[in-house]
């Protein structure tokens, strides 16, 4: 796996062969960032479901300010620590090897707040929708901030007091992406 965009661009990624993870594929992560390249320089950024820290490492190629890597599987964590030690900005993010629910209220805790949120848990948990609820209800997205979900097509999102951004579908998934607030 690469970095395809931004000062990292060409760099390997370790990861892409993770049990019980899926990649986002290159041209879907192209694709994705395209979409959102305006709102990348200078964000906060949280990748929720890290696996490899594939998203959360783009961002940072392409000018974030700071990621917060959360998965609970603790070889992803090895990897993402690995793969930011790589590339010289591990003391720069933080790390964290928890469940999606206690990273969450972390976060709240300590008063942190996101511009763009990543969002790509395994498709069987259908929990996009109570995690969108969440982020919104316990305010962790800054105004216009963004959270990029992957999908798999099947799975229904309810209403959720946000704004539809993009959504673009590749084959069996969907990125459906959503703003704070309306523009």
């Amino acid at each position: 796996m690469k970095v395809i965009s931004g000062k990292f661009k060409g760099r390997l990624i370790d990861g892409y062969d993770i049990i019980g993870t899926r990649p986002t594929i290159s041209r879907v992560k192209e694709s994705t960032f395209a979409m959102i390249q305006n709102y990348i320089t200078n964000a906060n950024v949280l990748d929720l479901f890290a696996g490899s820290g594939n998203l959360g490492i783009e961002a940072l190629s392409n000018g974030a300010k700071k990621t917060w890597f959360n998965d609970n599987n603790k070889k992803c964590i090895n990897i993402i620590k690995n793969n930011l030690e790589r590339l010289n900005i591990f003391k720069d993010n933080v790390v964290t090897n928890l469940d999606y629910k206690e990273a969450l209220k972390l976060y709240y805790d300590n008063n942190i707040k996101f511009d763009l949120v990543f969002l790509d848990p395994p498709y069987k948990k259908h929990i996009i929708g109570d995690i969108l609820s969440y982020i919104i209800d316990k305010d962790l997205l800054n105004d216009n901030g963004l959270i990029i979900c992957e999908v798999n097509n099947k799975e229904i999102i309810t209403d959720n007091k946000l704004c539809l951004f993009k959504e673009r579908n590749y084959g069996d998934k969907s990125i459906i992406i959503y703003q704070k607030t309306c523009n």
